[in-house]
């Protein structure tokens, strides 16, 4: 509930923003040269330089990510207004932006010399005929796909793991025990805001706020009265989870800065944040199985930072186009029958063995 927020959104397995595809003339915000969406081929979404996406390959796409979102939350989950665009069209974004970016490293490839081994394109031949063995008629036909564009599919994106892997081949820093250190905390939270039936948040009335506070107030009281934490946390704390393991850049900064100025059992006094009012109490300074864990994790964010300035660079001199009537036409498919298989799951059953 209190996790900062990442300020760059991860799609697949990096971290790393993929600048839009557009119909308009001249130059985007980022640069990079866009023209005019005139002279596609029958069911081409987009075309970046030599790479070609069509309708078939974005519905692998948008219907796995479809797929995962049902499984996990139900076909409700549609109902759900982001503001602006509905969850479909935010979804739909995801997939196209999934999608360009591997175009994209396939381009990098070229320049990097970058080719698969006759291994790497057996694994994807045997990726596409399982992926393709268990889809259904319904599901083939829906998305329009038979097993050569399922192939090329993980072919490329094949590549673009290869190609991700040789930019950041030499990154490998050392991190400390400080910088990666991991403490582990409890915490009791006061709200400040509650959700409404769509669950978007409504802040408390400044009066509701002043009765939090005083709430939050006695509660430090009864903390600093030498009262069982974990009683005051099940009574009063309106998080789910009370105990948070956490490094450095990972939180709240206030919740952060007063968490790690605790020695292991001291509390804190009342510690504000835009969840609400919390009162922590440091369970331990240093995690080492934690902090072990944390270091790798920095490694690979140092990694993705490095490939996504490659990346950049590299996208700046590209011309792009979208076919945006063809691309506004596409939808999820809302069939019970459609139910596909995971297309990475089977990528790394396939390629990781």
């Amino acid at each position: 509930m209190i996790k900062r927020k990442k300020a760059a959104a991860c799609l697949l397995v990096w971290c790393m923003a993929v600048s839009p595809l557009t119909g308009c003339g001249a130059k985007d915000s980022d640069g990079v040269k866009v023209v005019l969406t005139t002279g596609f081929e029958k069911d081409e979404i987009f075309r970046i330089e030599t790479m070609s996406c069509t309708l078939p390959e974005i519905m692998v796409y948008l219907t796995n990510i479809q797929n995962q979102y049902e499984s996990a939350y139900g076909t409700e989950i549609w109902n759900i207004n982001l503001g602006d665009v509905t969850l479909e069209q935010n979804v739909k974004d995801i997939a196209l932006a999934q999608i360009a970016q591997i175009k994209t490293m396939n381009l990098m490839a070229k320049q990097y010399q970058v080719e698969l081994t006759d291994e790497e394109l057996e694994q994807a031949k045997d990726a596409a005929k399982t992926y393709y063995a268990l889809l259904n008629e319904t599901e083939i036909e829906a998305m329009g796909i038979d097993e050569e564009t399922i192939r090329g599919l993980y072919t490329e994106y094949a590549l673009a793991e290869k190609v991700y892997r040789y930019i950041i081949k030499d990154i490998n820093p050392e991190i400390s025990d400080d910088e990666a250190r991991t403490i582990t905390v409890q915490h009791i939270l006061i709200k400040t805001y509650a959700l409404d039936g769509t669950g978007k948040k409504i802040e408390y009335t400044q009066k509701a706020r002043e009765d939090a506070y005083q709430t939050a107030c006695e509660v430090l009281e009864s903390v600093q009265a030498g009262e069982d934490f974990d009683e005051l946390i099940r009574h009063y704390s309106e998080d789910e989870k009370s105990t948070y393991s956490f490094g450095k850049g990972e939180m709240d900064p206030a919740f952060e800065k007063a968490a790690f100025n605790l020695g292991t059992g001291e509390c804190s006094d009342i510690v504000e944040t835009e969840s609400g009012y919390h009162i922590i109490k440091c369970i331990s300074t240093f995690d080492k199985e934690e902090t072990d864990s944390n270091k790798i994790k920095i490694v690979e964010q140092r990694r993705e930072e490095v490939f996504g300035q490659e990346y950049d660079a590299f996208v700046k001199t590209l011309t792009r186009k979208l076919n945006e009537e063809l691309w506004e036409s596409v939808g999820f498919i809302h069939d019970e029958n459609v139910t596909s298989a995971n297309f990475f799951d089977i990528y790394h059953a396939c390629f990781d063995a």
